[in-house]
């Protein structure tokens, strides 16, 4: 869809800034009588969400950057060519716009895909079949000559423990019922941690059924997580049709696999979050900080996880920094690297700056994709809700103008949790994200200019109303149970677990 598709008139944007029902006709009345002043609301400057909202809707600037990045660069694994290029060019472009930005260093994993292909073997059940998989990020080689053995299905980690001495010398087929985005969490620990799991139980290979909600035999890749001493087997996502093939052949007798893998795992390499501020003219010091992730997997270009979101987060500062007057606080922009395969760039931005968060006011990651924005999202102590909704009518239009009933989170966030800060996000709409997510089908043309340009127009809004609301969201409890004194939040849809 060609950017000027997104391009709206002046009228239709400055309603969808106004999100105001038309006046109603003036009717003549006995003067009222005179009643004691009530306490005057704050009411936000919404001549703002004019410079902000309209732009965003009506310029295109963040489809034409998302083209860039996808089309310019490609691919942005972390420790690769591409994740450098990104960085490069996303210094370049905060700089043209206007905006301070800087790099702090990560030291990133360097996993390589190679070789791949897996096949069933012929059987009194099947002539055979090749099967279409993609390596699971993390996943060690095969042996050159590749790796044949029997597959043994399970459903679930419970099911995989009660299988006992079965499991050796088998490929561990991991099976769901994934149908909508909603699963994603409930299944993820397949692909996440299922191998190392399998591998204790001494497979010798496991396939995981992509996390889908669409196929047309396009596998889903993804990190699976090793134990650093334990051992480690070659693991690859397989596509819905096979795995459905798999279940019915499996229904009726023995089935044997070959798979050919020739990942790698080089030395850790140098690479850089970017980070990029627009400084507050009362409160500079206290910070409402926006983010995504730069890299993306090594298949597809990355549009929807996350240059979708990379966008959204440089189009607001760009829109905030062009404004006559800065917000009250300062607006920081982080392009975290390494959020799919480790979550090196989000622990290393908290542990660098571990002396100001508690100066963290507001944090956000957008990292759900481009599609058109349905609900703002919180998490934060008592009365979160009540501070913004009068920040709400700029969104009315947009179709964004109420609370999700989902926490705000995000992966790359989640290391701030500890320290208390406040997370707010925009929700955008995710029902069609699994269909390409993680796949060579996420490239730009699945990206809808229209929602993105809308998307984008409520993020600015909503971050604007963090940075400059005279009073700050109260700070959550601090959760318990994970390592660090951090615990998963429920995010919407992307779970923090099993990237």
């Amino acid at each position: 869809m060609p950017v000027s598709t997104l391009i709206l008139s002046s009228s239709l944007a400055l309603q969808l800034v106004s999100g105001a029902a038309p006046a109603a006709p003036a009717q003549s009345s006995a003067p009222a009588k005179s009643a004691a002043p009530a306490k005057k609301a704050y009411a936000p400057p919404l001549a703002v969400a004019e410079k902000l909202v309209g732009p965003a809707l009506t310029e295109g600037h963040s489809y034409a950057r998302l083209a860039e990045l996808t089309d310019g660069i490609g691919p942005r694994l972390s420790g690769s060519e591409g994740a450098a290029a990104a960085v490069q060019w996303a210094l370049k472009s905060f700089k043209a716009d206007g905006v301070k930005a800087w790099t702090e260093p990560v030291k990133v994993p360097r996993w390589v895909r190679g070789e791949e292909r897996a096949e069933i073997l012929p059987s009194e059940l099947t002539r055979g079949h090749p099967l279409f998989i993609l390596a699971l990020g993390g996943s060690p080689p095969t042996a050159p000559e590749g790796l044949t053995a029997e597959v043994v299905e399970v459903t679930s980690l419970e099911a995989l423990a009660t299988l006992g001495d079965s499991v050796k010398g088998k490929i561990v087929f991991f099976n769901h019922t994934m149908s909508s985005p909603a699963d994603y969490g409930r299944f993820a620990g397949l692909r996440g941690r299922g191998p190392a799991l399998a591998a204790k139980a001494g497979a010798v290979g496991s396939l995981v059924r992509s996390l889908a909600t669409a196929s047309l035999r396009t596998p889903h890749t993804g990190s699976t997580r090793f134990d650093d001493e334990g051992p480690r087997i070659p693991a690859a996502s397989v596509t819905t049709e096979e795995a459905d093939q798999l279940h019915r052949l499996l229904a009726k007798g023995p089935v044997r696999v070959k798979m050919v893998l020739g990942c790698s795992e080089l030395p850790d390499a140098d690479s850089h979050n970017v980070v990029a501020e627009v400084r507050g003219r009362e409160k500079p010091q206290e910070i409402v900080l926006i983010s995504a992730h730069l890299d993306s997997w090594d298949v597809g270009t990355g549009a929807h996880d996350d240059g979708a979101g990379v966008v959204m987060v440089m189009e607001a500062a760009r829109l905030i920094a062009k404004l006559p007057q800065a917000p009250r606080r300062t607006v920081r922009v982080v392009l975290y690297m390494n959020e799919e395969n480790g979550l090196r760039g989000g622990r290393a931005y908290a542990e660098a700056h571990a002396a100001e968060l508690s100066k963290h006011v507001a944090a956000m990651e957008m990292d759900s994709g481009g599609g058109r924005p349905v609900a703002v999202s919180l998490r934060s102590g008592p009365g979160g809700k009540e501070l913004l909704e009068p920040w709400l009518s700029p969104l009315v239009a947009l179709g964004a103008a109420q609370f999700s009933t989902r926490e705000a989170g995000g992966a790359d966030i989640s290391p701030l949790l500890p320290a208390r800060v406040p997370f707010f996000g925009v929700e955008v709409d995710a029902s069609r994200y699994f269909d390409v997510h993680h796949t060579h089908a996420d490239t730009l043309d699945k990206v809808d200019p229209q929602d993105l340009a809308r998307s984008t127009a409520a993020t600015a809004w909503v971050t604007y109303a963090m940075a400059e609301s005279p009073d700050t969201l109260a700070r959550p409890e601090a959760p318990t149970g994970s390592p660090g004194g951090g615990a998963p939040v429920a995010t919407p849809p992307k779970a923090s677990s099993g990237r």
